[in-house]
């Protein structure tokens, strides 16, 4: 994957409605979900007890948190694209989310996404990007979501 740099937010409108690199795959480990479980407090056993999944799951392992693929999208964005005169990014919001299939633990995830829409913000600038986490040797992605985030300079 090759990364995108802009010097500034001025210069990041020639992305807008365009597709940005496709993210490195990455592995979803279970020691990724007990964090995750901690952090929330949401412990099911479908996440976090392995042999209990092994014995009663569909996938017959554990699996992430719908809201765990959620989570990582600020960071799958700053992988792929990055603005060296910005001083902050805030996650605004999300809509449309959607989580198709589930993430049996370690599968291999990346980001797919578009620079769906840039509008101006107080000291900055709000983006919306249509974001896919797709999951490898899988048809359906794990989330699908339209992400809003502020970028300030």
């Amino acid at each position: 994957m090759k990364k995108l740099f802009f010097e500034n937010l001025a210069a990041l409108h020639s992305l807008e409605g365009k597709e940005l690199p496709v993210g490195d795959w990455f592995t979803v480990t279970q020691q990724m979900i007990n964090d995750f479980a901690n952090a929330t407090l949401d412990k099911q056993w479908i996440h976090v007890d392995e042999e209990k999944a092994a014995k009663y799951s569909p996938t017959k392992s554990t699996i992430a948190h719908g809201f765990m693929s959620v989570s990582m999208l600020s960071e799958l964005i700053a992988s792929v694209i990055e603005i060296k005169s910005v001083k902050l990014g805030l996650n605004y919001g999300l809509n449309k989310v959607r989580f198709p299939n589930s993430v049996p633990v370690n599968s291999q995830l990346r980001l797919k996404s578009t620079l769906q829409k840039i509008e101006d913000f107080t000291n900055g600038k709000k983006l919306t990007f249509n974001c896919l986490v797709e999951i490898k040797g899988q048809e359906k992605p794990a989330c699908v979501a339209e992400f809003i985030f502020v970028l300030i300079e």
